[in-house]
Formats: structure tokens, C-alpha cells, sequence
């Protein structure tokens, strides 16, 4: 097979080394207990690895219960959850594939629905199944729309507490045996709102200039660096934009990117919007590829690698993105739960060649041999 591909190189990011630049982005499933993973996030995660992507991210992980989106978020809050997590890392590295885990607070977009529920405020049908509302944090006590709940502004004193739970959860998750963390500040969630003026009113050190509103994020990017092995990559995950008028801007993510790299960032994982409604709603135009032209920006202005994310489902469109440099590593999100072998399909459609070369044993020999039958 002539590896003549981008999308199927090797990507090097500190000491860890990705067999390709696939990688499966978070994708809450909304279906733990507790937060504790089971046997449905074993399965749905490991299915990709076995599908060919070279890196492969659990959902929004919640470092603190109160920073869940629902009742169903996974959480790495508690020692007791590393077990269940680190039975998915060592199923993902058995498949030669890389695990990742994304750690999340939900601030202000905490205590709500399961999607299939509704995705808005917690009624009395939930509390009915037991699912309570719970008080919830952000940097300015603004509700994220109209009939949410409103949360209680953070003190100096309860960022610092955040911050440290995001430290301890830095912790179990190497101890759960992930290779790579991400620091999740996207999609309307707490760093985000940190950084969007839109959702930050404060007039101390956290808010009132753009250095203000960077500061709770680059604070968090250094803490998680410090306590992840130096040989190990951090991503963090930005809505490049927020698309809505006043807010958080492409420029500013610039800005933001360059400073993450100097604390040691490695990759900056380019999504876009959510600051006032669902997890990506903005004013923007959707097509394949519709965030690649933040990726690309990011890259080239902040001299930082970048993942890019966002209807990309054609293997050729992939490859296209990676040959004119508009990113590094190509994030397949709801495709992936359409086609989880999208990785193994894409290979065979860019190779030409080899087409089960690359699958796992147990599968490839019984098609390679249907595959020669019918020849």
C-alpha cells in the first residue's frame, strides 16, 4: 500500500504517535449513571477503534457533578470513576488506536435535559424519573436563554476550587490510562463563557478585557499542563466563534491560540458557536467543511497545530484539507455514528489497494476470504 496520503500518516504530538489523522471527535451520548461509563460507552468508543480512527475521544467528561449537562454526562469528579474509563482507554490502545478524553464543566448550560427529552430546562416530567435540577455556576449570573435557570456567579475563591477539580481530574485521567487530554472551552460551556462577552459581565480579573475573559482559560490550560506527563499532548477545544453580534470573534481566537501555546498546548481542536442556544447554534452558515476556514486561520496566524471539525464526511474532502494545510488532524463527529468504520472505508477509497489490510483480524480474514470467492 503507498502511503501517499496525509490522512493516512503518522501524526506526532509529543511522544504519542497517531497511526493516521482520523480522529473521532466527543460526542456526548448522555447515557451514564452518576457518571460512571458502562457498557454502552465501552462499546461506542471502542467500535471506532476497531473502525480505524487513529484517535479516538470519550464525550464531555464533567469535572465536577455540578458541571454536568444532564443527568446522564459522564464524570471523572471521583476516584471511583477510573475503572470504568480505564477499561475503554485499554480497549482503545488494544486496537492500536490512540483513547483521548475531553474534560468539561457545563457552567451555565448545566442541569438540563437529555436531548431526546427536549434539551431545554428540567420539568416535572424529569422530576418525575428523579432527574433534579441542581444550582449551577458561570462568571455572571446570566441565564442562557429565556426561562433557563439563572446561575450563581463564581467568587475568586469558587474558580479556584473549579480550577483544582480540574486539576484533580487531569490526574485520574492518567491514571485511567488516556494518552491525551483536551480542555473543553467550546460550544456555549464554562471556559467558554469565560471568554465570551456575551456571557461575561465581570469587571475583576476574570472579565472586563479580552485578557480578562482569557485569563480563566489559560489559567486551566497551565494547571492541566502541569499535571499531565510532559511527553503526552493537551488539546483544547474553542468555538472559533461565536456567530452571534458582540461576541467572541475569529481574531480573538487567534489571540487566545497563541497564548495556549505557549503554556504548552499542542493542538487546538477549531469548532464554532453555542453561546446562546444548543451545543453549536450560531449564525453561521453550515456546508462541509464550514469550520475549516477557522482551523486554517488559527493555524497559520498562531503557529499552532489544528484539528478541524464539522460535516466533513467525503475521505477526499478530508484529504483535500490536510494537503493545503488547513489543519492537522481531521475530527469525524455524527458520521462516525452512521459509519463507524468511516476510517477502514476511507483508506480503501483513497489507497485503491490493500482493502482489509488494515481492519481488525477477527473481521478482515472472513472478508478478505468472502472478497476472493467472489473474484
Amino acid at each position: 500500500m503507498t502511503l501517499d496520503k496525509l490522512l493516512f500518516t503518522k501524526k506526532q504530538l509529543r511522544d504519542i504517535t497517531l497511526k493516521n489523522r482520523v480522529a473521532i471527535a466527543p460526542m456526548c451520548n448522555y447515557s451514564a449513571k452518576d457518571g460512571f461509563a458502562n457498557d454502552w460507552h465501552l462499546v461506542h468508543l471502542g467500535k471506532f477503534a476497531q473502525g480505524g480512527a487513529g484517535l479516538v475521544f470519550t464525550e464531555a467528561t464533567a469535572v465536577q457533578s455540578t458541571g454536568r449537562i444532564t443527568h446522564g454526562d459522564l464524570g471523572i469528579w471521583k476516584d471511583d470513576h477510573i475503572p470504568g474509563l480505564k477499561k475503554i482507554s485499554e480497549f482503545i490502545k488494544s486496537q492500536n488506536s490512540i483513547p483521548g478524553i475531553q474534560l468539561a464543566h457545563a457552567g451555565r448550560k448545566a442541569s438540563m435535559q437529555r436531548p431526546w427529552h427536549g434539551n431545554g430546562p428540567l420539568d416535572h416530567t424529569d422530576q418525575s424519573r428523579g432527574e433534579d435540577n441542581w444550582e449551577i455556576d458561570a462568571p455572571s449570573a446570566i441565564a442562557v436563554a429565556e426561562g433557563f435557570l439563572t446561575p450563581h456567579e463564581l467568587s475568586l475563591e469558587e474558580i479556584g476550587q473549579i480550577q483544582n477539580s480540574w486539576k484533580d481530574a487531569t490526574i485520574r485521567a492518567r491514571k485511567a490510562g488516556f494518552e491525551v487530554v483536551e480542555l473543553h472551552s467550546a460550544h456555549g460551556y464554562l471556559g467558554h463563557e469565560f471568554l465570551s462577552p456575551i456571557s461575561n459581565k465581570r469587571k475583576d480579573k476574570y472579565g472586563n478585557t479580552l485578557e480578562g475573559r482569557m485569563r480563566f482559560v489559560l489559567e486551566t490550560a497551565e494547571i492541566i499542563r502541569e499535571n499531565w506527563p510532559k511527553n503526552k499532548p493537551v488539546f483544547t477545544r474553542i468555538s472559533s466563534v461565536d456567530g452571534v453580534d458582540g461576541g467572541w470573534t475569529l481574531e480573538d481566537s487567534v489571540t487566545l491560540s497563541k497564548e495556549l501555546k505557549k503554556r504548552g498546548i499542542d493542538v487546538i481542536d477549531c469548532s464554532s458557536g453555542g453561546i446562546s442556544g444548543s451545543a453549536t447554534a450560531a449564525k453561521i452558515k453550515r456546508g462541509p467543511g464550514f469550520q475549516v476556514p477557522f482551523s486554517e486561520k488559527i493555524k497559520i496566524q498562531a503557529d499552532i497545530s489544528t484539528m478541524t471539525v464539522g460535516l466533513i464526511t467525503e475521505p477526499h474532502h478530508a484529504e483535500e484539507i490536510l494537503q493545503s494545510g488547513k489543519a492537522d488532524i481531521i475530527a469525524i463527529g455524527r458520521e462516525a455514528l452512521y459509519n463507524p468504520n468511516w476510517a477502514l472505508h476511507s483508506e480503501v477509497e483513497l489507497m485503491g489497494e490493500g482493502e482489509f489490510e488494515s481492519w481488525p483480524h477477527q473481521y478482515g480474514w472472513w472478508l478478505d476470504k468472502r472478497q476472493k470467492s467472489k473474484s
